[in-house]
């Protein structure tokens, strides 16, 4: 497969999640005065496609700079699951993809396709998205999981205000993307992944370069 984009366009036209500041792009430097072009960035660490490190919701969880590379590269299973407004992934969902494709094995990548980011532009993006049930990320535990990334805005369902698959993945270390996108254009249950964040010290997030090779 050649690379695919899984990143959204940051731009001061991105949707940002409820509360959280709109991206801004401020000119600083010129080439007809300082010869050469510079702007300066004002966003949340939580801008467009991102991951949460477990410092986001735990005070003694790992910062973005702590995560070793190794950790945002590898293997990744992809499991395509059509969810609607504030419809749960459940345990069984992800047990009936094993029965087909085999066991998801210890320290893995696992990837959820929704469909869900094609509603971007909607009002509703934000507050009804589907996500992982408790059950579905308690198995994911169970499961020794290295990072559970997914297509919508929030690994919890839209109507959920104790984040609580937030708490319960990122007490036990586990790597969190939000808000991919392109993924339909995967074809294959299993592909290599690559996810970047800028080494930001001590940050509960950053935005991400993520790639599907």
């Amino acid at each position: 497969m050649a690379p695919l984009d899984l990143t959204l366009t940051i731009s001061e036209k991105l949707p940002t999640f409820p509360g959280s500041p709109k991206p801004l792009f401020i000119p600083w430097n010129k080439i007809k005065r300082d010869g050469y072009n510079l702007e300066l960035l004002f966003l949340s660490s939580h801008t467009g496609t991102h991951i949460d490190a477990p410092f986001h919701f735990v005070d003694k969880g790992k910062k973005i700079h702590d995560i070793p590379v190794n950790r945002l590269t590898g293997k990744a299973i992809l499991i395509k699951k059509r969810k609607k407004l504030n419809q749960a992934i459940t345990r069984n969902d992800i047990i009936n993809f094993e029965k087909e494709h085999g066991k998801i094995p210890k320290n893995a990548i696992v990837i959820f396709s929704t469909g869900w980011n094609k509603n971007l532009e909607k009002k509703y993006y934000f507050e009804k998205n589907p996500g992982l049930s408790t059950s579905a990320a308690k198995y994911l535990v169970s499961k020794k999981t290295n990072l559970v990334g997914i297509d919508s805005p929030s690994i919890d369902l839209g109507n959920e205000k104790k984040f609580l698959v937030h708490h319960i993945l990122s007490k036990n270390n586990i790597l969190i993307v939000e808000n991919l996108t392109n993924l339909e254009k995967i074809r294959k249950t299993h592909f290599d992944l690559i996810v970047l964040p800028l080494k930001l010290k001590n940050a509960t997030g950053s935005p991400v370069r993520a790639i599907a090779l």
